[in-house]
C-alpha cells in the first residue's frame, strides 16, 4: 500500500503533468481522471488509446511507465467497471475466497491485494483459491498473480460448475472447505463491451444467452453451495442481457427458499451511476420470435428456451426477491462498458443440503443410502446438483478405499502430487507434485543459521516441487493453504502456488549456505531474517539498481563498515524513509543482494528495478535508452559474465531447447542490470523478444520457468 501511494504521487506530480497541455495530431490530450467511486483515489481512467501512446515521445515516456509497472504488479490495466465485483465483497483479510472462473486474472489482483490490506502481516489467515477451467488460460491467471508476490494465492484447473468440495483439517478432524466469500464472474456472451469489441456487432444473436444461461445458473448454483453461512457472494457479467443476469439471480433465489437474499448494496460505492435490476422481460429465439410464458414456448423449442429463462409470475414472490437491489451499469452513463452485478448473502444452508455436508470417509454405508433417498424425495428436480455431488462423493470414497494406503503415506511425506483419478485428466501439462519439507529435513538447518531465523518462522509451510534429487527452489505457502493442500491432492488440479523464498546456488556451500534469498519472496521473508541485513541510505539504493557490480568503495562509509565484517555471500539490504526528509523516498525498500570480496549487487528483476529508481525520481527512460544501445555492443561479454559470476546463478534442465535459448537471450538483454531470475522476469523478457505464444511448450516455458530453469513449473 505505501508503494501504491508513493505510484500515486509520482503519477500526479509527474507523468500527468507532462500531459497537460499536450496535443497529439492536432487534438488535445485528454488528462486521466480518477473513478469517483473507488476508494483513495487507486482507480485512474483515461481515453487514451495504444496508438496514441506510442505517437508522442511524451506519451511514449508515460506508456512505458505504464507497462514497466504493471509487469511489477504495481498497477493493473483494466476495464473500469470489472473493478466493481471485488469491492463489493467487501473483504477482509481472514476470509477464505474462491474465485471461480479467474482468469485472466485482473480480479483476482485485486482479492489478493486486499487480503494484504496490512502489509505488516506476511502470512493473512485467509487466502485466495482462484479457479478457471481452460487449462491454458490458468497459465495467465498465473502470470498474473505471480505480479503480486502472495504466499495465499493458489490456482487450480476445474469446472466451475462442479468444482469439488474440499477438506481441511481442524483440531485433528475432517471439516468440509466452505468460503466466507465466493467470486462468480460467469462466461457470458459478452454484449456490455460493445463499445470496445467490434466482433459483438457482428457476431451477437439472441442464441448466445440462450446456451449461456443454463451453464450461468449451474455456476451460480455450485457456489452458493461451497459458500459459508453469513457469507457473500457476487455474480457479474459483463451483458446486459436478463437472461443471463435477472434471471439467473431469480431461479436462485427461488430454488434457495429463502436460503439467499439480495443484498442491498445502494450506499456502497458513492459515485457510481448505476440502474436498478428489471423485473420483467421477454425471451426472444434466434428467429425473431417473442415468448412472455414458458407455456407459450412450443414443445419443440423447449430444448432451446428453459422455464428459469421467464421473470417470475407470482407479484408477492417477485417482491420478496428485491430484484431491483441487482447493479446494471450501463455504457453511456460514465462511459465505460455494460456491466451487471448481484450481490447475495446465504443465511441458512441451501435446502437441498440442510445438513451441512459431511466427510464421507466417517459416514457409515447405510446413512450415504438413506440420505441419497431423502433428497430424491424431498426435492424432485432441484436435486439434481446434490446427486452428483454425492455421486462424485460415492465415487472417490472407493478411489479412496482403494488408494487409501499410498494417500496415508504421502500425507506423512508431506507430498501432494497430481490427482490419480482418471476422472480428473483434464488436458494440460502434467504438474509437479507439492512436497513439503519434513520437519528433520537437514536441508533447513545451514539455512536457518545463516540467516538467523526466528523461532517462529513456519518452517512447515515450505515446499518444493522435486520428489527425488536435489531441490532446487524452496517456495512458501502460508499456513492455511498446506492445510488445503494436503487434505485434498488427489480431488484437486493444482496448477500453483506459493512464491520462491530460496534459490540453490551451484557453490553456495563454500558461503555457508547453498541457499540465496530469492526477491519474489524478500517481503514475506523479511521479518523472520535477523542476520546478514545491513541498512542503506536513499544514495546506495540508487548505486545498487544502477551499477551492475559496484565496488564498496562507491558506497557510504556506514555501509563499508556493516559489510567488513560479513562473511561473503547472500545478504538483505534495507531502506528505511526518513520522516524529517519529506522530499526522499517515503515507504520502506527490501532488496535480496550478494555480497563478494570487493563488491555489493541487488538481484532485483529489472521492472522492479525500474520501478524503485522512478519512485526516487531517478529519470529511467533515457537510461534504458543507453541501456538498449550498449547492449548490441557488449552482448557477447555480458552472457559471458552472467554464467561466471560469484553468486553461481544456477541452470538446469539443459535439454529444455527453447528455455535455454530463452535464458541466453535474456543474459543478452540484461547488460546493465543485476536480475534476480524470477519467473516475472522470465515473462517481461519474453514479451520484449516477441517469442510466440501459440505453441504450448513455449507458453509452460515463458510464463512458468525461471531464467534458473529448474524443472519447477510455475
Amino acid at each position: 500500500r505505501s508503494h501504491a501511494r508513493e505510484i500515486l504521487h509520482c503519477l500526479k506530480e509527474k507523468y500527468f503533468k507532462e500531459l497537460q497541455d499536450l496535443e497529439v495530431d492536432g487534438q488535445k490530450v485528454e488528462m486521466p481522471q480518477s473513478l469517483s467511486w473507488y476508494p483513495e483515489e487507486l482507480a485512474w481512467h483515461t481515453n487514451l488509446s495504444r496508438k496514441i501512446l506510442r505517437k508522442s515521445p511524451q506519451l511514449e515516456k508515460f506508456h512505458q511507465f505504464l507497462v514497466s509497472e504493471t509487469e511489477c504488479g504495481n498497477i493493473s490495466r483494466q476495464e473500469a467497471v470489472s473493478m466493481i465485483p471485488p469491492l463489493l465483497l467487501n473483504i477482509n483479510p481472514h476470509h477464505k475466497i474462491l474465485d471461480m472462473c479467474a482468469a485472466p486474472g485482473s480480479k483476482t489482483a485485486q482479492l489478493i491485494e486486499m487480503l494484504h490490506a496490512d502489509m505488516n502481516v506476511p502470512f493473512p489467515k485467509g487466502f485466495v483459491i482462484a479457479n478457471d477451467v481452460d487449462n491454458k488460460r490458468c497459465y495467465l491467471l498465473v502470470h498474473q498473480a505471480k505480479r503480486l508476490n502472495s504466499p495465499c494465492i493458489m490456482v487450480v484447473n476445474h469446472d466451475a460448475s462442479s468444482i469439488p468440495n474440499l477438506q481441511i483439517d481442524v483440531d485433528g478432524r475432517k471439516e468440509v472447505l466452505f468460503y466466507d466469500r465466493i467470486l462468480c464472474d460467469v462466461p457470458c456472451s459478452g454484449d456490455g463491451t460493445m463499445r470496445k469489441n467490434i466482433d459483438v456487432w457482428k457476431k451477437w444473436t439472441t442464441q448466445n444467452s440462450l446456451q449461456l444461461h443454463g451453464l450461468q445458473l449451474r455456476i451460480a448454483t455450485r457456489g452458493v453451495e461451497q459458500l459459508a453461512e453469513g457469507g457473500r457472494m457476487v455474480y457479474s457479467t459483463c451483458s446486459l442481457n436478463p437472461i443471463e443476469n435477472e434471471a439467473v439471480i431469480a431461479s436462485l433465489l427461488e430454488k434457495s427458499q429463502g436460503a439467499l437474499e439480495l443484498a442491498d448494496v445502494s450506499s456502497e460505492l458513492p459515485g457510481l451511476k448505476r440502474m436498478p435490476g428489471i423485473t420483467k422481460w421477454k425471451v426472444m429465439l434466434k428467429d425473431g420470435q417473442w415468448f412472455e410464458e414458458w407455456k407459450d414456448v412450443p414443445s419443440n423449442r423447449q430444448t432451446q428456451i428453459r422455464p428459469t429463462m421467464f421473470p417470475v409470475k407470482d407479484e408477492e414472490k417477485l417482491k420478496a426477491m428485491n430484484l431491483e437491489r441487482c447493479l446494471r451499469i450501463l455504457p453511456h452513463h460514465q462511459n465505460t462498458g455494460g456491466f451487471f452485478v448481484a450481490v447475495l448473502i446465504k443465511k441458512s444452508p441451501m435446502p437441498w443440503n440442510k445438513r451441512q455436508p459431511k466427510v464421507h470417509q466417517k459416514l457409515p454405508q447405510g446413512t450415504g443410502d438413506t440420505e441419497v433417498t431423502a433428497v430424491n424425495s424431498n426435492n424432485g428436480s432441484e436435486c439434481v446438483t446434490e446427486e452428483a455431488t454425492l455421486a462424485e462423493n460415492e465415487e472417490s470414497k472407493k478411489m479412496q478405499e482403494l488408494q487409501n494406503s499410498d494417500t496415508e503415506q504421502s500425507k506423512k511425506e508431506g507430498v501432494c502430487g497430481p490427482p490419480p483419478s482418471k476422472k480428473m485428466k483434464l488436458f494440460g501439462f502434467k504438474e509437479d507434485p507439492f512436497v513439503f519439507l519434513p520437519e528433520d529435513d537437514p536441508l533447513f538447518l545451514p539455512i536457518q543459521k545463516f540467516y538467523a531465523l526466528d523461532p517462529s518462522f513456519p518452517k512447515m509451510n515450505l515446499l518444493t516441487r522435486t520428489q527425488e534429487g536435489k531441490k532446487r527452489q524452496l517456495y512458501m505457502v502460508s499456513k492455511e493453504l498446506r492445510n488445503v493442500l494436503l487434505n485434498n491432492s488427489e480431488k484437486m488440479k493444482v496448477i500453483n502456488t506459493g512464491i520462491k523464498v530460496w534459490s540453490r546456488n551451484s557453490d553456495g556451500e563454500q558461503f555457508g549456505c547453498a541457499f540465496r534469498l530469492a526477491q519474489e519472496g524478500i517481503y514475506t521473508l523479511y521479518p523472520f531474517i535477523h542476520a546478514r541485513i545491513i541498512s542503506v541510505c536513499i544514495e546506495d539504493v540508487k548505486i545498487l539498481l544502477t551499477q551492475e557490480n559496484p565496488f564498496l568503495s562507491k558506497f557510504s562509509s556506514e555501509t563499508q563498515k556493516k559489510v567488513k565484517d560479513m562473511a561473503m555471500g547472500s545478504i538483505v539490504l534495507k531502506y528505511d524513509p526518513d520522516p524529517q526528509k519529506p522530499d526522499d523516498l517515503q515507504c520502506p525498500i527490501v532488496l535480496c543482494g550478494w555480497q563478494g570480496k570487493t563488491s555489493l549487487r541487488a538481484f532485483v528483476p529489472k521492472n522492479e528495478r525500474l520501478h524503485y529508481l522512478r519512485m526516487m525520481g531517478v529519470e529511467v527512460f533515457k537510461a534504458k535508452r543507453k541501456e538498449e544501445e550498449s547492449e548490441s555492443k557488449t552482448e557477447e561479454a555480458v552472457q559471458h559474465r552472467l554464467t561466471q559470476t560469484e553468486e553461481g546463478m544456477d541452470v538446469e534442465d539443459k535439454d529444455h531447447d527453447l528455455v535455454t535459448k530463452m535464458e541466453a537471450e535474456i543474459a543478452e538483454e540484461s547488460s546493465h542490470s543485476p536480475v534476480e531470475s524470477s519467473a516475472m522476469e522470465v515473462e517481461n523478457k519474453s514479451e520484449d523478444l516477441g517469442l510466440s505464444r501459440k505453441n504450448d511448450n513455449s507458453h509452460v516455458s515463458q510464463e512458468s520457468k525461471d531464467a534458473d530453469t529448474s524443472n519447477v513449473k510455475d
